[in-house]
């Protein structure tokens, strides 16, 4: 069995078939769908996955982080917190290992 080839690329320098697979696994968006990847020397980016017959791609993409405090963001939205004290909004844990494969080491950058 021959091993598929794995690239990580950025997504402004994707490939217009890489594009169109993206539009077609994602017809809503892939929001949900992004990954947290940690490098080894501990820095980390972002990205999606799109697999062809030959080929794996991680695709870099970029990803808005919230910078407001939780007193702005009550100022400019209003409290969050019903009566039982449970939040509107839910935090995704990024950090959870199902998302992250055990070989992104062995894609190349």
């Amino acid at each position: 069995m021959v091993q598929k080839k794995r690239l990580v690329l950025s997504y402004k320098n994707c490939p217009v078939e890489v594009i169109q697979a993206i539009k077609e696994k994602y017809p809503l968006g892939y929001g949900d769908e992004i990954i947290k990847v940690q490098k080894p020397n501990g820095e980390f980016f972002h990205a999606i996955t799109i697999d062809f017959e030959d080929i794996s791609y991680l695709v870099k993409v970029d990803v808005k982080i919230d910078n407001l405090t939780e007193e702005e963001f009550e100022k400019q939205f209003g409290s969050t917190a019903d009566d039982t004290g449970a939040s509107d909004f839910d935090a995704k844990d990024d950090e959870n290992p199902e998302n992250v494969a055990s070989s992104e080491s062995n894609y190349d950058e």
